[in-house]
């Protein structure tokens, strides 16, 4: 029984052994590895591509508004003002789908004075403020940017209207944000390229990419760049710009 027993002993101590020689051998066989995947050469660069379009989407609006004491009174004057800038359109050729009326917004305005006998500030009401806007949106720009300076021919018909400046945009930017990304993959490609030949290397397989900041700014401007992205629209000639940062393994 004593044999027996010591014989169990070993056997269990020689399968510990065995064990723990075999964790041992996986863990020096990660660790060695991990070194030699951060010890693999590699190389980060920064991609980039430029593009300079001219916006085909236009949006330009103009507002007007009117103060009376009588609520209905206000409400048909300014309903004739929207008649004379929906005729003042239409008569520059522009068809009614291509602008909106916004609603009526309504507010009650007040006079206030100081009355020095009751020492108090006193408020009484002015009539009713009604403001609306017009929105125009389309693709023949020179033609709504001309409608834009004509907006005088209304002034002179005894409608006090406030032209806005046009916001300028891009119908196929998307398009032109996929082709850009593939251009400035293709430079960070060129760049590391460069580098590698630099140290007698070549460029091996990429270890990680990711797309960086894509800006929209006035072209020939002096906008800053911003960390989140600009997107100019008060110009109608833009400059995008888009970043690729990249590594690449070398061999």
């Amino acid at each position: 029984m004593h044999d027996n027993s010591m014989m169990k002993k070993e056997k269990l101590l020689i399968a510990i052994v065995v064990g723990l020689a075999f964790v041992l051998g996986l863990y020096a066989l990660g660790r060695s590895v991990a070194q030699l995947r951060r010890s693999q050469p590699s190389v980060s660069v920064t991609g980039m591509a430029e593009r300079n379009f001219k916006s085909d989407l236009v949006v330009w609006s103009a507002s007007y508004q009117l103060q009376m004491a009588d609520l209905e009174t206000a409400y048909k004057a300014l309903q004739e003002k929207q008649k004379l800038v929906a005729d003042y359109l239409r008569s520059k050729q522009l068809p009614d789908s291509s602008y909106t009326f916004s609603s009526v917004n309504i507010s009650k305005e007040y006079n206030s004075y100081y009355d020095s006998q009751s020492e108090r500030r006193i408020q009484t009401f002015a009539g009713y403020l009604l403001s609306q806007s017009v929105t125009v949106t389309s693709q023949n720009i020179e033609h709504v940017e001309k409608i834009s300076r004509d907006i005088t021919e209304l002034i002179n018909q005894g409608l006090e209207i406030t032209s806005h400046d046009p916001a300028y945009y891009y119908t196929k930017l998307n398009d032109l944000k996929v082709e850009m990304l593939r251009n400035a993959s293709e430079d960070a490609l060129n760049r590391a390229t460069v580098i590698a030949e630099g140290s007698g290397s070549s460029v091996g397989k990429m270890l990680s990419s990711s797309m960086g900041v894509f800006q929209i700014v006035g072209l020939n401007s002096n906008e800053d760049y911003s960390w989140g992205g600009s997107f100019n629209t008060s110009s109608k000639m833009k400059t995008a710009s888009i970043t690729v940062k990249a590594s690449y393994a070398l061999k």
